[in-house]
């Protein structure tokens, strides 16, 4: 009785009540790799031709960076002595980034590196789906990385699939929860492709709304507005803003990043950090700032928009507009070609580049009048608006989907 209550999850549909019977994949299905293809034998088109890191990298909802094929005559050749991969088949990473599953979902050829895969042979025997999703819950994935060996690079082998144990209720149930579960996967991938979307449709009007170099005329402008953009000294549109703390600051201790914006350093880092936090530079609400050390030349302006008053390392210099709309100066800065040119000239250094607040007040750039860049600026702010909210529905989408990993599956 008390074995019963254990294989039980604890989150179920209405109307299921059987415990879960746990059995090891080797007893249910054929686990197998297949014949080795030779890396000579690999095209460019043809049958597709599956290696380990294209599975990671579906993973992670990404496009491998190339595709491989083999040819038909190779793939009728090899899957004559192997076998051919089925629908609702799972096609597992062996080594590297081991467990990864990858569900096979459509009738097209399919071939993977011998070895780098295994193949659970499924042949209707589990839900595809329920079986997917089984793969990358808690209980398979712990015995996986458990089984791997010692070794420097972890390993599951055949062997390891047969004896990997999995929990099953019945179909009914089996197909209950691989569908629900694909539909927040489905979710989370809309989200993502709407805000990929966004980020090229961004991308797009960024080249298409700034002057082009040497010209001083955007091809996209809104209506109303026809004057040249006027070429200025940054150090006439910008106004440093120097207050900082002593030790004994309790304001919120925030970091620029590169893909993030401004974000309480915490956050960023996962933990709080320690510091002296002696000079550290006061940051209010809208005003930019950007790190004055790069590895190479690419500076990056941001506007605090995470908190009313923080502080930021001694190496963030501070600013604001003079008059100008500093969140279009900022949108110049990172992406005019032009400006980002003349940054990689106007930073000194040999190894890590400077770009101090003295040398960027010296650089020129093209602006339009105050009303057009806060035409232009509300513009981006509500396309990174609009980002942001796909970006953060995904984040809890997946958060949401691994809890119920946890909670719907034994």
């Amino acid at each position: 009785m008390d074995n019963n209550k254990k294989n039980v999850p604890e989150i179920r549909f209405p109307g299921f009540t059987d415990p879960w019977e746990q059995r090891k994949l080797g007893d249910i299905m054929n686990i197998t790799s297949v014949k080795r293809i030779h890396q000579s034998d690999w095209t460019d088109e043809g049958v597709r031709f599956l290696r380990a890191r294209d599975i990671v990298a579906a993973a992670k909802g990404e496009e491998p960076s190339d595709y491989l094929y083999i040819s038909q005559e190779k793939y009728d050749e090899y899957s004559s002595i192997s076998g051919k991969v089925a629908v609702d088949d799972l096609l597992v990473t062996g080594v590297g980034t081991i467990g990864i599953p990858y569900l096979v979902r459509s009738t097209d050829p399919l071939y993977f590196k011998d070895g780098n895969v295994i193949w659970f042979q499924n042949n209707n025997q589990i839900n595809g789906e329920f079986f997917y999703y089984s793969f990358i819950g808690c209980q398979i994935q712990s015995f996986i990385h458990d089984s791997a060996g010692i070794g420097t690079v972890g390993t599951y082998t055949i062997d390891s699939g047969k004896k990997t144990p999995i929990y099953l209720p019945g179909i009914g149930e089996q197909e209950r929860i691989g569908a629900f579960m694909a539909s927040i996967d489905n979710l989370i991938t809309l989200h993502q492709r709407k805000c990929d979307e966004l980020k090229i449709y961004k991308k797009g009007l960024l080249q298409q709304m700034f002057p082009q170099p040497g010209e001083s005329i955007p091809r996209i402008r809104f209506p109303g507005f026809t004057d040249p953009w006027e070429q200025r000294k940054l150090r006439d549109l910008i106004i440093e803003y120097k207050e900082t703390v002593d030790a004994d600051c309790t304001l919120p201790i925030l970091t620029s990043s590169k893909t993030e914006g401004v974000v309480l350093q915490e956050d960023h880092f996962g933990s709080k950090q320690r510091h002296d936090i002696t000079g550290y530079n006061i940051l209010p609400r809208g005003y930019c700032t950007y790190r004055n050390r790069s590895d190479g030349v690419d500076f990056t302006f941001n506007i605090n928009k995470c908190c009313d008053k923080g502080i930021i390392s001694k190496f963030y210099p501070v600013f604001y507009g003079n008059n100008n709309n500093i969140h279009f100066i900022s949108l110049v800065l990172n992406h005019s070609d032009e400006v980002v040119h003349e940054i990689g000239y106007t930073c000194i250094g040999t190894g890590q580049k400077v770009l101090s607040f003295n040398d960027l007040q010296k650089m020129n750039i093209r602006i339009p009048c105050p009303q057009e860049q806060d035409r232009i600026s509300k513009l981006f702010e509500s396309i990174d608006n609009t980002i942001t909210l796909h970006q953060r529905k995904c984040d809890e989408l997946k958060t949401y989907k691994k809890g119920l990993l946890q909670k719907m599956f034994v």
